[in-house]
């Protein structure tokens, strides 16, 4: 337990058994009443984010979130299977949980999983990886002007846009937010 005082960023609440993330807080001070701390919240498992106001000084379950340090190893069936680093247990995690991070993982790649009660709740890359390019049209001589795109397919199957120079089997690095081109792996 803590109070409405202790709140941090990236701290974790349950709140009447739905865990959230507390992703921003200011603490209101008003002329006539009582304080109040005003809270945007992020739900753990759907990503839906809140606004919520609580009284200065009330009381907040905190959960228990170990982040650990993880190796994608491979599928198995539909779950992704993760081995952690220091104790070498494997857990399959399912495909939900992973979301959107599936795209940028390929076999060997370190995670961060996170878990309350051993159960996982998400799956952190790191903000970039590098990855090969599977397949591309290769540019038109003369398709060479500035900010020009064209659809790339990654080693892992995702799909991203790319520059015009760039051709099939080059390393490009890959933001894992939002899967935008960042640049040429130069080796």
């Amino acid at each position: 337990m803590a109070t409405t005082n202790d709140l941090k960023n990236g701290m974790t609440l349950d709140i009447d058994g739905v865990l959230w993330n507390v992703v921003g807080f200011q603490h209101v001070k008003p002329g006539k009443g009582g304080a109040f701390v005003r809270t945007t919240l992020k739900n753990v498992l759907t990503g839906k984010v809140v606004d919520r106001t609580f009284n200065a000084g009330i009381k907040v379950d905190v959960a228990t979130v170990d982040r650990r340090e993880m190796t994608y190893l491979y599928r198995d069936g539909a779950d992704f299977v993760f081995m952690d680093s220091e104790s070498y247990d494997q857990i399959p995690v399912p495909p939900g949980v992973v979301g959107g991070v599936a795209d940028y993982m390929l076999e060997n790649t370190v995670a961060t999983v996170a878990l309350h009660d051993d159960a996982p709740l998400y799956v952190e890359l790191p903000a970039s990886v590098e990855l090969t390019i599977a397949a591309t049209d290769p540019g038109v001589q003369g398709d060479r002007s500035t900010g020009g795109t064209k659809p790339a397919t990654l080693e892992t199957g995702a799909n991203i846009q790319v520059p015009l120079f760039i051709t099939t089997g080059e390393k490009v690095k890959v933001d894992t937010r939002d899967g935008r081109y960042l640049g040429r792996v130069t080796s």
